[in-house]
């Protein structure tokens, strides 16, 4: 991420998880933009898996979808979460995986980790380790994952041709790469397209579907598949858009339903034998 990216993720973030632990609401109430969102971070999550973690873990949780839900994990493989936060999604993967398996979560934000670390102790769960880290370095070897999932962080990184080319290394070949993420399709006028990333994913930076493909078929990834998942309406956004000065009745026609939460599968070549591939 640049700096200055970097250093208002970290302290929105860790803002937000301090909210969490002192009993003050959930993340998004610490984020403004994301105070009303809640077509956005709501209903992710069903009642089974809600039940499966502790309750700071929902509250921790600033995703736009449920990679969870929609990724294929299976007992005794190694998942990784890039930008884990409270660590919803890398607990109910670690469940999945099994005692034989093992999940990671990778998170630059010492308050996240911290609230990460406690939920783990409150759900008793081992098979998880959580890892101070930036997603475009990631710290773990080559080959060393079966799968990775993220939830709504991926857009967050000024440098997604590294995070993408980080996912790729550390994957197995024949690995998948399963992120929920906020994409945009069509043409949307730069200021509006800026309000509207502010109120989806905070300081978001969002791809198009055609970028976020060409981007993972760059960093050597197959069998890409981009699957809407919500559909973001005018209306979700009225308030937000109003209270920054912008005629939403004027500018309906050009943003209709061109950002949206996405559910992107990717999966690196099984005759792949090092972080580049062979020749």
């Amino acid at each position: 991420m640049s700096t200055d990216i970097k250093e208002t993720v970290k302290e929105k973030y860790g803002s937000a998880a301090l909210r969490v632990v002192n009993g003050e609401g959930s993340c998004c109430d610490a984020i403004a933009c994301c105070g009303t969102a809640d077509p956005i971070t709501s209903n992710l999550y069903d009642e089974k898996q809600a039940a499966l973690i502790p309750e700071a873990a929902l509250k921790a949780s600033l995703g736009c979808g449920n990679p969870t839900a929609l990724a294929t994990l299976n007992p005794g493989e190694t998942v990784l979460d890039l930008g884990s936060g409270g660590g919803i999604d890398t607990l109910l993967s670690a469940r999945r995986v099994g005692l034989t398996g093992k999940a990671y979560g990778v998170d630059m934000t010492d308050e996240m980790l911290a609230l990460a670390r406690e939920n783990q102790r409150k759900a008793g769960i081992e098979n998880v380790e959580f890892i101070k880290g930036e997603i475009e370095h990631i710290p773990l070897p080559d080959n060393s994952v079966d799968v990775i999932i993220s939830n709504c962080v991926i857009n967050l990184s000024a440098n997604k041709d590294r995070v993408l080319s980080e996912a790729f290394r550390v994957l197995k070949p024949g690995g998948r790469f399963a992120v929920s993420d906020v994409v945009t399709r069509g043409c949307v006028p730069a200021e509006i397209r800026s309000h509207l990333l502010l109120w989806v994913g905070c300081i978001a930076g969002a791809l198009t579907e055609d970028e976020y493909q060409a981007k993972l078929q760059a960093a050597g990834f197959e069998k890409i598949e981009i699957e809407p998942t919500r559909i973001y309406r005018i209306e979700d956004a009225r308030a937000f858009l109003s209270g920054a000065g912008i005629d939403v009745d004027a500018i309906a026609g050009e943003v209709e339903g061109k950002f949206r939460s996405a559910f992107i599968r990717a999966a690196k070549p099984e005759s792949c034998c090092s972080s580049t591939c062979c020749s």
